[in-house]
This record gives structure tokens, C-alpha cells and sequence, in this order.
């Protein structure tokens, strides 16, 4: 390749390259996403098209960028897992945010009308990244529970608080004032004894968040072969197994989830 002499320019640039061997998580989140979600008329406290149109971006992602072993998300966030000897990009964080968050926003333009079909996008969203290392199994595993507590924390607050606006007749500052120093016991017996609610019914896609994982998928396709002998062609159905991103509603703060799926944190992921 030529060179000129206006290639020291690149010498300016950082050296971005993150740690070997540790797990790269990258979180993003939506920008300004209160004042989003009132603009689109989100249902309270959870819009299950908001929380699926997520999931399906972060499918995307994942698809697109498969050296990511795991991602988890929850509201307007979702992180993602790299395998911790990934080299893809030679490990420079930049490409691993702005790859994700790019991918993720142009979906999320792309895939709205399939799940907002009566309401138009009026805005492009906005979301922001970040990168954080985590040397241990342990540590990814602490950094996920985290985060599946903090969906477990505010979706009890958000339930109680728009029960208390949407049925219970109060003003979001009234709401707001009942909830202040309440604990979880206070929280789910006020659903229960005031609008016969118990917490622990409500969809685990909401209590939990959702996992997205790798899985081997059988599927049935239909295939037109030509039998021997046989002038015309015929259609068979044929099962073939295929890897497929699959999104879970289930605890990962337990153990049990990762002795179910042992493979996420293998040493050679």
C-alpha cells in the first residue's frame, strides 16, 4: 500500500486494547428513555412490546457478533458477554462498544413497526455503552446476579407504584410519597392486600429479565427432492439441527442455572 506523509496522524491514536483473559462485558442503555417511552405511549409498568423489540436487537447483535457467549437485559439495558479469549478486533474496546451499540440502535429502528404496528417511531432512539473487565468466572457471575436483582428491585417498585396511580387513584407524587422507606414486604403486601396481586405470579420475563443463550434447535423444513425414478419432485420434510440465539426467563443468581449450562463459562470460550 502507498504511503504519504500525512500517515503520522495515526500515531495520535490510543491504544484501546483490553486485558487478556477476562470476560468483556459491554451494558448498554437508552438514552433518556423516560421522556422516550412517554413520547411513544409505553404501557405502565411493563410494555411487553418495548421488552420484546429489545430482546429481538439483542438477538440481532448476538447473531452478528458471535463471539459473545451470553447477554442479559432488563428495561431499556442490555449487556453483553464476549468470551474471554476472544481476539476479535484484536481486542480494542472501542470496536467491541461501538460494533454492539451500533448494531443494536439501527434494529431498533429497523424491527419497530413489527412490534409498535399502530404507533410511529416519532424520534430516533439513543443509547450509550460501556466496558467493564471482570478477571473471574466469579466475578461475571456476581456482576450478572447484580444486575438481575436490580430488575428484580425496580419492577416491584413499578408495579406497586402504578397499581397505586392506575388503580388506586393516587397522583405519581402521592405514589411516590406512600413508597418512600418501604422494604419488599411492605411493597408486595400492599399489592396484595389492596389489589390482590401476588408478585410472584407476575411473568418472570418481568421479575427475572430475560438471558439470551446459545442452543442447539431442531428444525422441520420442507425441501423439494427428486426421488429416483420419479420424473416429478416431491416434498419431504427434513429436520435439521441449527445454533440459535434463545431467550430465557429464568434465575441466574442461583446455581442451578449454571450447572444447566455449564458450557457459557468454559475454559475454552
Amino acid at each position: 500500500m502507498a504511503k504519504s506523509k500525512f500517515e503520522y496522524v495515526r500515531d495520535f491514536e490510543a491504544d484501546d486494547t483490553v486485558l487478556p483473559n477476562c470476560w468483556i462485558v459491554v451494558r448498554l442503555d437508552g438514552r433518556n428513555f423516560h421522556r422516550f417511552s412517554e413520547q411513544h405511549e409505553f404501557k405502565k409498568p411493563n410494555d411487553d412490546r418495548a421488552l420484546h423489540l429489545m430482546t429481538k436487537c439483542a438477538q440481532t447483535v448476538m447473531q452478528e457478533l458471535e463471539d459473545i457467549a451470553i447477554a442479559y437485559g432488563q428495561s431499556d439495558e442490555y449487556s453483553f458477554i464476549f468470551k474471554k479469549k476472544s481476539r476479535w478486533f484484536k481486542r480494542r474496546a472501542s470496536k467491541f462498544m461501538t460494533h454492539v451499540v451500533s448494531q443494536f440502535s439501527s434494529s431498533y429502528v429497523f424491527y419497530w413497526k413489527d412490534y409498535f404496528k399502530d404507533q410511529q417511531l416519532l424520534y430516533p432512539p439513543g443509547f450509550d455503552g460501556r466496558i467493564v473487565l471482570y478477571p473471574s468466572n466469579q466475578n461475571l457471575k456476581d456482576y450478572l446476579s447484580w444486575r438481575q436483582a436490580d430488575c428484580h428491585i425496580n419492577n416491584l417498585y413499578n408495579t406497586v407504584f402504578w397499581m397505586l396511580v392506575q388503580r388506586g387513584g393516587l397522583t405519581p407524587v402521592q405514589a411516590q410519597e406512600r413508597l418512600r422507606g418501604t422494604l419488599a414486604g411492605d411493597k408486595n403486601e400492599i399489592l396484595f392486600s389492596e389489589f390482590n396481586i401476588n408478585y410472584n405470579n407476575e411473568p418472570l420475563m418481568y421479575r427475572k429479565g430475560t438471558v439470551l443463550i446459545w442452543q442447539k434447535v431442531n428444525e422441520v423444513i420442507t425441501k423439494k427432492i427428486k426421488l429416483p425414478k420419479e420424473e416429478e419432485e416431491k416434498e419431504v420434510e427434513v429436520t435439521r439441527t441449527k445454533t440459535k440465539v434463545v431467550p430465557l426467563h429464568c434465575d441466574i443468581i442461583g446455581d442451578q442455572f449454571w450447572e444447566e449450562y455449564p458450557e457459557i463459562l468454559a475454559e475454552d470460550s
